[in-house]
């Protein structure tokens, strides 16, 4: 399915009419069709964003000034955070001990810490995914599991149990979402006191988690990009991330 970009609803009169949503890029060492090193993000998240009736909008990880950050805050209307590679341990005040560590990058860390809370303080919606849910937890004080000892958690489909009351469940519409994709090799460990645990695996993982004390903050440890094309219940993350914005 290939995702459609409206852009007759994104501009009339000159005037942006659909939300605009931010996701937070990456360096790409490599990259086809451009000379030299390149920033980029995934392409589902965007396609995603704008299934839901949103204008993504790529931010390259630059060293933001506190002003140029404030007015991008200003001119976005909600936060993606999407997958990665690891936070580098030393930002949750530990020592890097896991051979598995992979793809940390001090300068992906700053960014996002920076962009996390920009947007938490004006009170914007977030949706963080995989590394996500992590530089979010990270952000507010938490920290990560650097290595999980249990399987099922790379290229796996598996069920997520969530918490009826939770902004999560009513989004998805289900208290069971029995196909969420996951890729990652690390968790959440001690959860930041500004968040509840909403959401985990059959083996206890944390799966997701949202905000105690703001509008609409959600975290999940899957990856609802890869299959929101096909499946209702990981588009509709992207939809309430819409709703909730405007």
């Amino acid at each position: 399915m290939v995702a459609r970009f409206p852009i007759a609803d994104v501009w009339h009169n000159g005037a942006v009419t659909s939300p605009l949503v931010s996701i937070v890029g990456r360096e790409i060492p490599q990259a086809e069709g451009v000379r030299g090193e390149a920033f980029g993000a995934g392409r589902r998240y965007s396609e995603a964003v704008a299934r839901a009736g949103g204008t993504p909008v790529i931010v390259p990880p630059l060293d933001f000034t506190d002003s140029s950050l404030d007015r991008l805050v200003a001119a976005c209307d909600a936060l993606v955070l999407h997958g990665g590679g690891d936070v580098n341990p030393v930002r949750y005040g530990q020592e890097p001990t896991a051979p598995q560590l992979y793809g940390v990058n001090d300068r992906h860390d700053d960014v996002e810490l920076a962009v996390v809370a920009a947007f938490w303080r004006a009170d914007k919606p977030i949706l963080a995914i995989c590394r996500g849910i992590q530089i979010l937890n990270v952000a507010l004080g938490g920290t990560l599991v650097q290595h999980l000892t249990v399987p099922g958690h790379t290229k796996e489909f598996h069920p997520v149990s969530l918490d009826a009351d939770s902004r999560l469940a009513r989004a998805i519409g289900t208290e069971r979402p029995s196909r969420c994709h996951s890729y990652h090799h690390q968790a959440l460990e001690r959860v930041a006191t500004e968040l509840r645990v909403v959401g985990r695996h059959d083996d206890g993982t944390i799966e997701a988690v949202e905000a105690i004390d703001r509008r609409w903050v959600v975290g999940v440890q899957w990856h609802p990009e890869d299959s929101a094309d096909v499946d209702a219940e990981q588009q509709r993350l992207f939809d309430h991330l819409i709703v909730a914005s405007r």
